[in-house]
């Protein structure tokens, strides 16, 4: 078996452009690729698109050195990833229309030997219809779902499994999932992904490893959808969720997730429809998570509705609109869809601010929210609505919130500033019982 020297990698997107770096990094030439010509031209000048800490000086490194330049279309090399978007219809079903376009453009540059691996969260089956159109278009070659172990092309699913901000980290240190559809394109996956991966590989069948990934985040939905039910129950009784929760995790065997504003990202918020599609009649408690943290955006609607004064007009302030703290991706992101909300009364003005975007969305463009600092829409604002916990925000001085009304939906200013630290009772042994650390929760 030849050795990998050079990769494609179609999509330079929020995993597809740090996979290309993290490659090139591991000393491979590396050929990104990427449909929109304003996103090539920016990594051929050595800047990125999107944000990710560390990752511009490498890519800048990398393409001064040669190791990575971009296209707008496929080039030939020894190994091609596919990492392009997976969204849902407006019925909630799998399009995967992207992946098959990449497929598409791809089969021409093919060649016998290539190694061709789908890294898109995908519904189980996928990669064997990947690999079936690449037949079709190719019938000069062999692909393994027909000619197993005799295929001239080798295809593979292996997802990624990162938290956005730490992508660079995570890309090398956590372990993978590998799925060929035969032994030998496994093992070539397992060849190419040990060019950088420290974590464990771990060869399953194609279909099992597209409902592993599936299955991530199909659990960690659920288990945020706990967290929101939790904090309706609280509200309810008037109950503080996030000390509620605090204490519940110091139990060794609990680790309940933070409650929010909803569920975003292109993973959370969207994977697990894709099972849900596949399986309806058996899905139950996912649909329900998904109705749950799918109705969070207009819980805090309501939450905010009972603080106006129907006398005046008034201001409200939305602090963040990513869908998770300290980056810029607002897909799927719930903090976008409070504001969206909002923004169809007219009796308010909106005044939206978000560290890490010179601009809105375009999905609120239009409807007369006013794009801002943080600190001027709290200082104009008769309500201050937190939306997404960025650092940026923990820095702000609570006297600058002292005379505003708070919807404070992630626990930052009611709970985690102001937290008590004199109400832990030490039991007599407790300087020899081992605690646990405390690890990001954060939904």
């Amino acid at each position: 078996m030849s050795k990998i020297g050079t990769v494609s990698v179609i999509g330079m997107g929020y995993i597809g452009l740090p996979t290309c770096a993290i490659f090139a990094k591991s000393g491979l030439d590396v050929f990104g690729v990427d449909v929109n010509e304003d996103v090539v031209a920016k990594v051929n000048r050595g800047e990125i698109h999107i944000v990710e800490p560390e990752l511009d000086g490498l890519i800048q490194k990398l393409v001064e050195t040669g190791s990575l330049k971009a296209f707008t279309k496929p080039q030939q090399a020894d190994a091609h990833i596919v990492a392009v978007p997976t969204p849902i219809m407006p019925d909630h079903s799998p399009d995967v229309s992207y992946v098959m376009a990449a497929a598409r453009s791809l089969a021409p540059v093919l060649k016998a030997g290539d190694l061709v691996v789908l890294e898109s969260t995908s519904p189980v089956g996928t990669t064997r219809a990947m690999s079936d159109l690449l037949a079709d278009l190719r019938p000069d070659l062999k692909f393994p779902h027909i000619y197993g172990e005799d295929a001239d092309v080798l295809v593979a699913y292996s997802p990624e499994r990162v938290l956005p901000g730490k992508v660079l980290t995570e890309l090398v240190d956590n372990d993978r999932s590998i799925g060929g559809l035969s032994k030998r394109s496994s093992e070539r996956a397992v060849a190419l992904y040990t060019n950088f991966v420290a974590g464990d590989l771990y060869i399953t069948s194609a279909e099992s490893a597209e409902l592993v990934k599936l299955t991530e985040n199909a659990f960690r939905d659920v288990n945020i959808g706990f967290a929101n039910e939790l904090a309706a129950v609280c509200q309810h009784m008037g109950l503080n969720v996030w000390e509620v929760i605090d204490l519940a995790n110091k139990h060794p065997r609990v680790n309940i997730l933070s409650p929010g504003p909803g569920v975003g990202g292109h993973c959370i918020a969207v994977d697990p429809y894709f099972i849900i599609d596949a399986a309806p009649e058996s899905t139950d408690i996912m649909q329900a998570a998904r109705r749950i943290n799918s109705d969070r955006p207009h819980s805090v609607v309501r939450d905010v509705e009972l603080l106006l004064d129907p006398s005046r007009r008034q201001t409200i302030a939305c602090l963040g609109l990513s869908f998770k703290p300290n980056i810029d991706d607002m897909r799927e992101s719930p903090a976008v869809e409070v504001v969206r909300l909002l923004s169809e009364r007219r009796d308010i003005e909106i005044l939206a601010a978000e560290p890490h975007a010179k601009a809105l969305p375009k999905s609120l463009e239009g409807r007369g929210i006013v794009f801002t600092d943080a600190l001027t829409a709290i200082d104009k604002a008769d309500i201050v609505v937190l939306l997404v916990d960025h650092r940026h925000f923990n820095l702000i001085d609570p006297e600058a919130l002292k005379d505003k009304k708070l919807v404070d939906t992630r626990g930052l200013w009611t709970w985690r500033k102001g937290r008590r630290t004199d109400a832990r009772i030490e039991g007599r042994n407790s300087m020899n019982r081992p605690r646990r650390r405390s690890t990001d929760k954060a939904a």
